[in-house]
Protein backbone atom coordinates (compact mmCIF):
# COMPACT_ATOMS: atom_id res chain seq x y z
CA UNK A 1 0.00 0.00 0.00
CA UNK A 2 0.71 3.33 -0.75
CA UNK A 3 2.84 5.93 2.04
CA UNK A 4 0.02 7.96 2.15
CA UNK A 5 -3.69 7.47 2.32
CA UNK A 6 -5.58 9.40 0.16
CA UNK A 7 -8.79 10.93 2.17
CA UNK A 8 -11.45 8.38 0.31
CA UNK A 9 -9.30 5.33 0.88
CA UNK A 10 -9.19 5.69 4.63
CA UNK A 11 -13.00 6.28 4.96
CA UNK A 12 -13.44 3.38 2.60
CA UNK A 13 -11.18 1.49 4.65
CA UNK A 14 -12.86 2.80 7.40
CA UNK A 15 -16.13 1.76 6.76
CA UNK A 16 -14.99 -1.83 6.07
CA UNK A 17 -13.59 -1.98 9.55
CA UNK A 18 -16.66 -0.71 11.34
CA UNK A 19 -18.60 -3.41 9.55
CA UNK A 20 -16.93 -6.01 11.09
CA UNK A 21 -17.49 -5.63 14.68
CA UNK A 22 -19.83 -7.49 16.78
CA UNK A 23 -23.76 -6.44 16.56
CA UNK A 24 -24.16 -4.08 20.32
CA UNK A 25 -25.34 -6.43 23.04
CA UNK A 26 -28.42 -5.11 23.46
CA UNK A 27 -29.76 -7.06 20.00
CA UNK A 28 -29.38 -9.79 21.35
CA UNK A 29 -32.75 -10.05 23.48
CA UNK A 30 -34.20 -8.01 20.60
CA UNK A 31 -33.61 -11.00 18.38
CA UNK A 32 -33.56 -14.31 20.48
CA UNK A 33 -35.32 -13.44 23.49
CA UNK A 34 -35.46 -12.51 27.03
CA UNK A 35 -33.45 -15.90 28.05
CA UNK A 36 -31.52 -17.07 25.44
CA UNK A 37 -27.36 -16.05 25.70
CA UNK A 38 -25.75 -15.74 22.29
CA UNK A 39 -22.27 -13.72 21.61
CA UNK A 40 -23.64 -11.00 19.60
CA UNK A 41 -21.13 -11.83 17.13
CA UNK A 42 -23.72 -14.63 15.98
CA UNK A 43 -26.03 -12.44 13.74
CA UNK A 44 -23.18 -9.86 12.23
CA UNK A 45 -23.58 -10.70 9.08
CA UNK A 46 -19.92 -9.35 7.82
CA UNK A 47 -17.41 -11.23 9.19
CA UNK A 48 -13.95 -10.34 7.39
CA UNK A 49 -10.67 -10.86 9.18
CA UNK A 50 -7.84 -8.58 7.41
CA UNK A 51 -5.52 -11.91 7.40
CA UNK A 52 -8.45 -14.16 6.19
CA UNK A 53 -10.17 -12.20 3.30
CA UNK A 54 -9.08 -8.82 1.78
CA UNK A 55 -11.18 -6.21 0.21
CA UNK A 56 -11.05 -4.25 -3.11
CA UNK A 57 -10.72 -0.83 -1.21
Amino acid sequence: MARYLHLSRKLRLAKLGRRTRWAPFWTVPKVYGKGRMVHPGRHTFVKRSWRRTKTKA
